[in-house]
């Protein structure tokens, strides 16, 4: 949230007085420059009602509609800059657009789509257009105040401005929290899709060049085998013999793919169990503590689980640390995870150690990630899921 620093709390500015301060003379300054931004608006708005509007019947109508609804976006935060440094309002900027992805036809309905229903790019237009006469007015008022009226000028100046920010919040600040968490949950959806194709990507690579490799230099193996049987049995067996330890190779990569697909005893045991069993392949001793009254979500389990998976892989790759803990419980309706370690630290969000994949897809399913890793160590990440009941979320699958 951007904010003007030299504010008092909760927007409280000075009483206004029989003496021109800098506020007044802010105030001033804003009041002055209200006609020239409103002609500008008001021009725009028009411009973009009446030709997008016009040509929504052909084929460049919506496109353009939508290029000036983007377009008040940007008068929008113009104005919201000035409302801040000039009469000291405190006003977040609204969530960006969601950008499209996939081809380029799905891109362009998205594109489209997107800013015919961005309510900010309506309010803001609207902002623009009824601007006018009120610009008109707050100008005349001001520049006549100054003359034959200055004694009293910081009075008047507080009660149009006062209209002001009335207006700027009514219309170009975020219209409430579901917005915001509309775009959030639309920007984190497009993180989900990427990061399961991405999954997919990597077991059929792993297939391909492991499994299914190893599966058919087996059946090789075995059909010479089968033509060795009759007249060199001692060769057929040594091949035999081979065969058998690729298929126990076979499996063990098939198990492994498995576990990284969704493993066994998570489903059959909960995490506690299979929180343990990554604990005991990590290179580092790890302590894990899990304290939960039930078990979430499958999905919320799965996450969960693979989380700690990609940190504590970390820390056996990157941390050099002796020792690490994983703690995971239930605080509220969050479920918290923690795992720590006594390495060098100095682990980064950009760092190349995934840290930045695994923040986005907790973001994507209302979760936080938390990073503290100072130079010489230890580090700590906290990460927190939604909890959601398994009972209940069976039930409503059901």
């Amino acid at each position: 949230m951007t904010t003007s620093p030299s504010v008092p709390a909760a927007d409280r500015l000075p009483p206004a007085r029989l003496a021109l301060d800098r506020w007044t003379w802010r105030e001033i300054a804003h009041l002055l420059a209200d006609l020239p931004m409103a002609i500008a608006g008001f021009v725009y708005a028009l411009l973009v009602i009446t030709v997008g509007v016009g040509l929504s019947v052909t084929v460049i109508g919506l496109p353009v509609l939508v290029g000036g609804l983007r377009g008040a976006r940007w008068l929008g935060r113009v104005e919201r800059g000035r409302a801040r440094s000039l009469l000291g309002v405190r006003i977040e900027e609204p969530s960006p657009l969601p950008r499209g992805r996939g081809d380029e036809d799905e891109g362009v309905f998205t594109w489209l789509w997107s800013g015919l229903k961005d309510p900010v790019g309506w309010r803001s237009l609207l902002y623009a257009f009824i601007r006018l006469p009120w610009g008109v007015l707050t100008f005349a008022v001001t520049l006549v105040s100054l003359i034959v009226l200055w004694p009293v000028l910081p009075f008047i100046a507080r009660g149009l401005t006062t209209a002001d920010r009335a207006m700027v919040r009514g219309l170009l600040s975020p219209s409430d929290e579901l917005e915001r968490r509309i775009a959030k949950l639309e920007s984190g959806r497009g993180v989900v899709v990427d990061t399961a194709a991405a999954d997919l990507r990597r077991i059929e690579r792993d297939l391909h060049d492991g499994a299914q490799a190893r599966l058919v230099a087996l059946a090789m193996g075995l059909g010479l085998a089968k033509e060795k049987l009759t007249h060199d049995p001692e060769a057929a067996a040594r091949m035999v013999e081979e065969a058998h330890g690729e298929v126990k190779v076979a499996l063990q990569e098939l198990r492994d793919l498995a576990r990284g697909i969704h493993p066994a005893v998570l489903t059959d045991r909960g995490l506690d169990a299979a929180l343990s069993a990554i604990a005991s392949r990590c290179t580092v001793p790890v302590t894990v503590s899990v304290d939960l009254p039930g078990r979430p979500a499958e999905a919320i389990e799965g996450i969960a689980y693979f989380t700690v998976s990609e940190l504590l892989q970390n820390v056996s790759k990157h941390s050099g640390a002796r020792s690490a803990s994983v703690e995971v419980r239930r605080a509220a309706d969050r479920l918290l995870i923690q795992v720590t370690d006594d390495g060098s630290g100095g682990a980064r969000m950009d760092g190349g150690t995934g840290m930045a994949g695994l923040a986005e897809r907790l973001g994507a399913v209302d979760g936080l990630f938390v990073l503290d890793s100072p130079v010489g160590g230890p580090t700590s990440v906290t990460a927190e899921l939604p909890w959601r009941d398994r009972i209940r979320a069976e039930s409503r699958a059901s």
